[in-house]
């Protein structure tokens, strides 16, 4: 039964996966700052990690209704929303942004669709 539900999950997850949109594309690649880890596929599936006060915050799901102010990560009631205050920007030949007012550099890029790699 367990198993079950497991893999009914996972088929939810993967049916609910859909590609960065087009106008968000900067969003694509692992950043890290203080605590804080945000990885953004290309194909839509994310993880977010934050360690703050001797706690530990894990995410993984969709990213999805990307905004001017922010993003989700996650399914329905599984979601959270994340601000961002500054978008990402290459900046001195180093991608950065801030989400939930953490300053976060891409560590990573991903190759996208067609081949390309997002530097």
């Amino acid at each position: 039964m367990k198993r079950l539900l497991m893999l009914l999950v996972l088929g939810l997850l993967v049916a609910c996966t859909k590609p960065v949109p087009t106008d968000h594309r900067d969003y694509i690649g692992l950043w890290e700052g203080p605590g804080m880890r945000l990885d953004i596929q290309p194909d839509g599936d994310s993880r977010y990690e934050r360690e703050r006060e001797g706690r530990s915050t894990r995410i993984s799901g969709p990213a999805h209704d990307f905004t001017t102010s922010g993003f989700k990560i996650g399914i329905g009631p599984l979601s959270a929303r994340f601000k961002v205050s500054r978008a990402p920007a290459q900046v001195e030949g180093q991608w950065t942004m801030t989400v939930d007012g953490v300053a976060l550099v891409r560590v990573r890029a991903y190759a996208e669709p067609g081949g390309g790699v997002r530097l």
